[in-house]
């Protein structure tokens, strides 16, 4: 799939996760962002990319969902949480955490993922 065919949602845009954000932009990506303090998303937003309010939200309609967020207990709210990104996200959508956590978190997501067929 080409960079103009895909949409990528992207949670947490903090140092890091802004960096990388802005990375896919430069590639040509279109991203829904969102971040709990919308200031740290707005450079990326003044760039073209679409706000969200919600981790669940960013995740419509994406064809990838990356976080980036500061701790285990923000991954699991994200994904797992009411309205969260696994409620959200389309059957197809590829889900990625690149977020410093634990296997055993990455292994609930996955259980919940696999109940709504994501």
């Amino acid at each position: 799939m080409q960079p103009q065919q895909m949409t990528i949602a992207f949670v947490g845009t903090g140092v890091m996760g802004a960096a990388m954000a802005g990375h896919l932009m430069d590639a040509g990506y279109s991203l829904r962002v969102f971040n709990r303090t919308k200031a740290k998303a707005q450079p990326l937003v003044d760039r073209g990319a679409a706000w969200t309010d919600s981790p669940g939200e960013a995740a419509v309609g994406a064809d990838v969902v990356i976080t980036m967020v500061g701790f285990p207990a923000d991954v699991e709210e994200c994904y797992l949480g009411e309205g969260g990104i696994i409620e959200r996200a389309d059957s197809s959508t590829v889900l990625v955490d690149m977020t410093t956590s634990s296997p055993s978190l990455a292994e609930k997501i996955a259980a919940g993922a696999s109940l709504v067929q994501v």
